[in-house]
């Protein structure tokens, strides 16, 4: 691992930055206090300390030139051009504001309800995403982001070492992490010092440059002595891993011209949208067995293994770069075993749709194989690209591509 280092010292007052709340140092039971608080996970705690979190001059950023401080050195830390940035414990927002409004595709998280609320407000109008989850064990997909920025949250943590090598698992190829923490405190300090955060960050490898940041007392309102800090960490790039991909299966189950779609509800992913029965293979499982649990799972359709006709095999890729391979089983449907929604903490209703005249609002890869099966087509592609919604776009872009038995090489089928 690369090191490089910024070593101008720190001077003026020192005074803690942390999540909690800035605070004159000096009081070595107060910070203990603190830690504790921190590291408890009370979400009660962290709640109430949302109501004057903005009230010291470096988390509500209301100062111009506090504000303008900081919106320079994030220039300088995360990518130029806009990037897609994950900001963990974020707070009220105010980082993520500046990230947002210099063009970056952000996703917050922040374990405290309150905090998300504000978060939301003060980021209304600029598509940032914003989520309750646990800084520590992030609610994102791995490889789904060119920078991940934390602020005053890797001291808290039990763990940091894992936690750094969970939050790089996060980054796509050539990203970093961003990390602002310090050492608060004058008598009995508190946090992380950047050679610490050096020796957690060597399992990741590749390069880390600290730059000091209390002796700039534009970023915090006023003078301070404490040691602040950034690291920027951009880890080695990982070994290649041998291609894997989820497989899951779709009925499609047939009552004379119709078509029957759930709609999602509650699940976190196209809920709203309609979508075939369908589901995850478990370990071990064959596809058809697959189908045939997911089937009486869902709609409580018992299915035997020669009701079921394999019709497609699709491999889709969603916009955030995650891919599958979905299988398409088509079906009858026997008026004696009318299908039922046994899962409606996940599906909102049930309902038989024209298979000629499907509706709009549906999760487009499950349209993509509807209407592929209706043309015969055994093999598809359908792959998104960044910034690609997930749901049936009628005006596209439509990226589905039939794969005929002769655009394979070598194939005899």
């Amino acid at each position: 691992m690369n090191t490089e280092s910024d070593d101008r010292q720190p001077d003026g007052q020192r005074f803690h930055g942390g999540q909690s709340g800035d605070r004159q140092s000096g009081d070595r039971a107060s910070h203990d206090r603190e830690r504790a608080d921190a590291q408890s996970g009370d979400r009660e705690f962290w709640d109430a300390a949302a109501e004057r979190f903005d009230d010291e001059p470096d988390h509500g950023l209301r100062d111009p030139r506090v504000r303008e401080a900081w919106a320079v050195r994030l220039r300088s830390w995360l990518p130029a051009e806009p990037s897609d940035v994950l900001d963990l414990g974020c707070g009220t927002g105010s980082l993520a504001l500046l990230a947002a409004r210099d063009g970056h595709r952000v996703t917050a998280v922040d374990r405290s309800a309150r905090m998300v609320e504000l978060a939301r407000e003060k980021l209304v109008g600029t598509g940032a995403r914003v989520v309750v989850g646990d800084a520590a064990r992030p609610p994102a997909a791995a490889g789904a982001f060119d920078a991940v920025l934390v602020r005053h949250v890797l001291w808290t943590l039990p763990d940091p070492g894992a936690a750094l090598l969970r939050w790089a698992r996060l980054l796509r190829p050539g990203g970093r992490l961003v990390l602002i923490e310090g050492r608060w405190g004058t008598v009995g300090p508190v946090g992380v010092g950047a050679h610490t955060l050096v020796e957690l960050a060597v399992p990741l490898g590749g390069a880390v440059h600290i730059e000091q940041l209390g002796h700039e007392a534009a970023l915090w309102g006023r003078q301070v002595e404490d040691e602040r800090y950034v690291a920027v960490v951009r880890p080695a790039a990982p070994a290649p891993q041998r291609h894997a991909e989820i497989v899951d299966v779709h009925l499609i189950l047939l009552r004379d011209d119709e078509v029957l779609l759930a709609r999602r509800a509650g699940t976190g992913y196209a809920d709203g949208l309609l979508h075939a029965p369908s589901g995850h293979l478990e370990d071990g499982e064959d596809v058809r067995s697959g189908m045939i649990r997911e089937a009486h799972e869902e709609i409580g359709v018992e299915l035997a293994p020669d009701e079921l006709e394999a019709a497609l095999v699709m491999q889709h890729r969603a916009p955030d770069g995650r891919a599958r391979i979905g299988w398409f089983f088509a079906a009858r449907h026997d008026s004696a075993r009318e299908p039922v929604n046994r899962e409606p903490g996940k599906c909102s209703e049930l309902g038989w749709y024209p298979l000629d005249a499907l509706p709009d609002d549906m999760v487009a890869y499950c349209r993509a194989g509807l209407d592929a099966y209706r043309a015969g087509l055994p093999f598809l592609l359908h792959l998104h690209e960044k910034g690609d919604g997930i749901a049936y776009d009628p005006a596209g872009p439509h990226r589905a591509v039939p794969l005929s038995p002769s655009a394979v090489p070598g194939s005899r089928i």
